[in-house]
């Protein structure tokens, strides 16, 4: 009996073996073909890339770092280090001229400083906005985020009947009604420069413009008053920090989430960009409730796109993660641009005397003692106006922009084959030499009203069909902040700062621009 047991296990035993003998064989096997089937593959993938190499090389530009990653490495130095990437750029375009080429695995990007070029491609709705960055921005590290918003949507009909939808928000008759939006929200900085005169303490001016464009955008837009100079402690602020670096990070280094020391910055990004979406779904919902109760709500830019939309029909699930697109983008892309802009405008006051006494006295002459700015005061301020365009020729907030070349283009006598990337860099145009004389001094003159107009050679918003649906909005309150500023205080800039531009995807002063207030005489 004990023999039978003892055979039969060792019967079982053997047979187990056998089959084990046998899977180990198969998954061997199996196992040498995944790993032929990965090195022809990725042998195939390197033959791709040379064969894009030799199709794009006659171009010129900078050596490649790595023959697969191309100019990836450079781009996640710049990223981590200090510098600003596109004085790399201008760098580069100085040596390279006009029309250079720059790698990143299979992907060939074409920059562009041919004002001619310029004008074909972002005056035509026949060239796209590149898929592959703004693509990227649907998500921020697999959170939704820009989505198909104004600034991001690729195909031309989304993009179209959002724009048709938003158009009559940003008309100039509607912004002239808010020119008491604007003159409220800037009459709480007099307020805290008031104090802070009073004491004498310096300030971080680009933290305050900040709360105030912010503000701005919230009540004008939203009818919100989230009133930050007070509120401090406010998320929402920390939320749009966060997705812009988080932005920087998304797009420059494809190698960031897998680095297990980025995993919590990484989710801090991904609920921030969550945060934002939530807060526009509790915005817009209670706004719809009210309008369906027949309640009486804010003549604000909410109200008019709701309005719109209905008239449109724009109202599935689609239209509504739309709006929750567009609400993020009016986040990131208005309130950033024009705090910044006004920050590197104090900033530039502050080091040219001569300027400032001219735009001061501009200021008191238009308005005097007047307290509220009205729409038809902001036409008189010319040389404002000039200060303000100077000061986005050396700082675009928003420093560049790219479409798709789906076609074959000669650009400076030199053929680009269609199928890539075409970048517009509007910092780098501002600071070259053979378009603006003395480029890097600050010269309100050039945009003088006698003045020679630049050729496509200075497009903060961009230019053409997709350019900035805000910027009308945007340099309205940049003026009233700026001239209330002005009428108001005299500010000096602390001794000791750094003058240097932080690159967080859009470009601020990397000081914060610390000044002293008092009181004008």
């Amino acid at each position: 009996m004990l023999f039978k047991v003892f055979w039969s296990f060792t019967h079982v035993v053997l047979i187990t073996m056998t089959v084990l003998q046998e899977i180990t064989g198969w998954l061997s096997y199996i196992m040498f073909y995944v790993l032929c089937v990965a090195l022809i593959a990725f042998v195939a993938y390197c033959l791709y890339v040379r064969y894009i190499h030799q199709k794009y090389d006659h171009i010129p530009g900078p050596p490649r770092d790595n023959f697969l990653l191309g100019h990836i490495p450079t781009f996640i130095r710049g990223t981590t280090s200090e510098n600003v990437i596109h004085e790399l750029f201008l760098k580069w375009a100085e040596k390279y001229g006009p029309v250079y080429r720059i790698n990143s695995l299979h992907l060939v990007v074409v920059v562009i400083y041919c004002p001619e070029t310029t004008k074909t491609v972002l005056m035509s709705p026949k060239y796209p906005k590149d898929p592959t960055v703004y693509k990227q921005l649907f998500y921020l590290f697999g959170k939704r985020f820009l989505g198909n918003g104004l600034v991001t949507a690729i195909d031309h009909d989304v993009w179209y009947r959002q724009r048709r939808i938003m158009d009559p928000a940003f008309s100039s008759s509607y912004l002239r009604g808010l020119m008491g939006t604007f003159n409220e929200m800037s009459e709480r900085l007099m307020d805290k420069l008031e104090e802070t005169a009073d004491t004498k303490t310096p300030v971080i001016m680009h933290d305050l413009v900040n709360c105030v464009t912010l503000d701005v955008i919230a009540k004008v837009a939203f009818g919100v008053d989230l009133n930050l100079l007070k509120n401090t402690d406010s998320p929402f602020q920390t939320a749009i920090e966060l997705c812009l670096k988080g932005m920087v990070y998304y797009l420059r280094d494809p190698f960031f989430k897998l680095n297990p020391k980025n995993w919590k910055m990484v989710k801090q990004i991904k609920d921030a960009a969550e945060l934002l979406r939530a807060t526009g779904e509790k915005w817009i919902q209670n706004r719809k409730t009210a309008v369906e109760n027949g309640e009486d709500v804010p003549k604000d830019i909410l109200t008019q796109i709701l309005k719109t939309a209905e008239e449109e029909q724009a109202n599935n699930s689609e239209d509504h993660e739309l709006m929750l697109d567009n609400f993020v983008t009016f986040f990131i892309a208005g309130q950033e641009t024009t705090a910044n802009q006004l920050s590197f405008a104090i900033m530039e006051l502050g080091r040219h005397p001569e300027i400032y006494k001219r735009a001061k006295a501009e200021v008191d002459e238009v308005l005097g003692t007047k307290h509220d700015i009205l729409y038809e005061d902001l036409g008189k301020l010319s040389y404002l106006s000039q200060v303000l365009k100077e000061t986005l020729r050396l700082y675009p907030p928003a420093p560049a922009t790219s479409r798709w070349l789906s076609d074959d283009m000669f650009i400076n006598g030199l053929k680009v084959p269609g199928g890539c990337v075409a970048v517009f860099s509007s910092y780098v145009c501002g600071r070259l030499e053979n378009f603006f004389k003395d480029s890097l001094k600050f010269d309100p003159e050039r945009f003088d009203v006698n003045a020679p107009k630049p050729y496509y050679c200075y497009y903060p918003f961009a230019l053409g069909p997709r350019s900035c649906l805000g910027q009308g909005f945007s340099q309205m309150e940049a003026k009233v902040v700026l001239a209330k500023l002005l009428q108001r205080f005299e500010f000096s800039l602390v001794p000791g700062q750094s003058f240097d531009i932080k690159d967080t995807g859009t470009l601020r002063p990397k000081s914060g621009v610390i000044c002293t207030i008092k009181h004008s005489t």
